[in-house]
């Protein structure tokens, strides 16, 4: 066993039940584990790291992640949006993009997201999408902590003429999937000595069939494991749901059995009593009595004009709410300043969406989601998945209270350090064994070859420039 004692300047610690703030105080690792907290250690160490001009945090849980396709939606989702659809980029960008792209596309894209988590402070991320054997070496490779789940469904949403959403549902109400993701669950047991553990992601509430999602649930809770739903993710969406069963997407899943503390809905955002959707209703006390976590991914939603009502309203109702990335940028620096933002906008006050509600979620509020005391927090015993910022940077001078300086004004070149499982997975800003340069390469050839297949996925046959054009016109030599 290895015992390695920080004496840094300001360490996020956890005590009695909630996040507090040692100065010029001592933290001890061992091996993977925090073994101390406190003033002074009294005790043998075999390496010794005095860092004064250090922030030590826990590492962030990043709850809504799509790796293998993320960095793609760069200079194709921002800008446009049709009002047919709410100004949602999943009826005609997001099918069109997943269209072009390859698998080789999709390895570029894992390759390059797992950099991009390490540099900016995920050290566990939650993972949806496809290629999960892929996915799960990747993530073990890199040092991260992961929990893989491919999606599944019934079935998908198309729109034949731009103007109305339809669907085409699968014959076999997507069981082969379901089943697939189920046995991924057992195979990673125990993987990488527990660092990556598997899922399960039904993939959407309007695409997948009650008797999917009653029989997913009852799997998850058999496999011990979370499970995660997009849902109220489109006004569309919420829509198509009142009209199926006169009931909102929450209520639905609600007499399902579908909530629970173990379930995460992606986004959850257009809720009954939003103005979005104007729809009587009480979603929020649904969420909140049955102990469901809410994964909001804010950027992805304000960078179309859409703002959730609201995230203090969240807070207020009891939901347990986390944080995730989902789309470009997968930076949960970014992620936990959006939320802050967006959340006082919505509600026009400075007071709320502070900075301790989204480092909370961030932190412990996704730890409790997965089960996981020992996530989250810098506490004995619990694993030592930490964060080493530079309080002397330019950007976070001057330094009064580390939380706030972290929620407005961190950014990426702050990062000094990365610990996942006690190991160094980020050293001073360099994010160990990866292939930067080729990660790059990678996504960028990935991107090239998704435009140029723009037109056979779009329903109307036309380019990427018809649907998104470039801001400015080429120059004329």
């Amino acid at each position: 066993m290895t015992t390695t004692l920080y004496r840094a300047g300001w360490i996020v610690a956890h005590q009695d039940g909630e996040h507090r703030i040692l100065r010029d105080g001592c933290l001890v690792v061992e091996d993977d584990r925090i073994a101390f907290v406190g003033s002074t250690y009294p005790g043998p160490v075999d390496r010794y790291v005095d860092i004064p001009d250090r922030i030590v945090t826990p590492g962030f849980i990043n709850t809504h992640a799509h790796l293998d396709e993320s960095p793609i939606d760069k200079s194709v989702q921002e800008d446009v949006g049709s009002r047919q659809f709410w100004l949602t980029g999943l009826i005609e960008i997001l099918p069109t993009e997943m269209a072009g792209l390859d698998e080789d596309g999709a390895r570029a894209c894992v390759d390059y997201s797992l950099i991009e988590l390490a540099r900016t402070g995920t050290t566990t991320v939650l993972q949806m999408g496809g290629i999960p054997e892929y996915v799960a070496d990747a993530i073990e490779a890199s040092g991260l902590r992961g929990y893989v789940a491919p999606m599944y469904r019934s079935g998908r949403w198309f729109t034949p003429d731009g103007k109305r959403v339809e669907y085409a549902w699968d014959d076999d109400d997507g069981r082969p999937g379901f089943e697939a993701a189920t046995a991924l669950v057992e195979r990673l047991r125990g993987r990488a000595e527990g660092r990556v553990q598997g899922f399960l992601a039904p993939a959407q509430v309007d695409t997948c069939s009650e008797a999917l999602l009653r029989d997913s649930r009852a799997a998850a809770d058999d496999l011990g494991v979370p499970i995660s739903l997009h849902a109220s993710q489109a006004v569309w969406e919420f829509h198509e749901m009142t009209r199926r069963h006169g009931r909102t997407p929450v209520e639905w899943l609600a007499d399902l059995g579908f909530l629970g503390p173990r379930t995460v809905l992606g986004h959850a955002f257009f809720l009954s009593g939003s103005s979005w959707v104007n729809f009587a209703g009480d979603d929020l006390a649904l969420l909140a009595s049955s102990g469901t976590s809410v994964s909001t991914n804010v950027w992805c939603f304000i960078r179309r004009g859409l703002v959730m009502e609201s995230f203090p309203a969240y807070v207020e109702a009891g939901v347990n709410m986390c944080l995730g990335t989902d789309t470009a940028p997968q930076s949960m620096i970014e992620s936990l300043r959006w939320t802050a933002i967006a959340g006082k906008v919505a509600a026009r006050r400075t007071d709320v969406s502070t900075a301790r509600q989204v480092f909370d979620a961030a932190t412990v509020n996704a730890a409790r989601l997965l089960g996981r005391g020992d996530l989250g927090r810098i506490a004995p015993g619990a694993k030592a998945d930490l964060l080493f910022w530079r309080a002397d940077g330019f950007t976070m001078t001057p330094m009064r209270d580390p939380i706030r300086n972290l929620v407005y004004y961190a950014q990426p070149s702050d990062l000094a350090d990365v610990l996942v499982d006690g190991r160094p997975v980020v050293e001073d800003g360099v994010v160990l064994g990866a292939d930067v340069e080729a990660a790059t390469r990678g996504v960028q050839e990935a991107g090239e070859r998704m435009w140029s297949r723009w037109s056979d996925g779009d329903w109307a046959g036309r380019s990427l420039d018809d649907v998104a054009p470039q801001t400015y016109p080429a120059f004329e030599a």
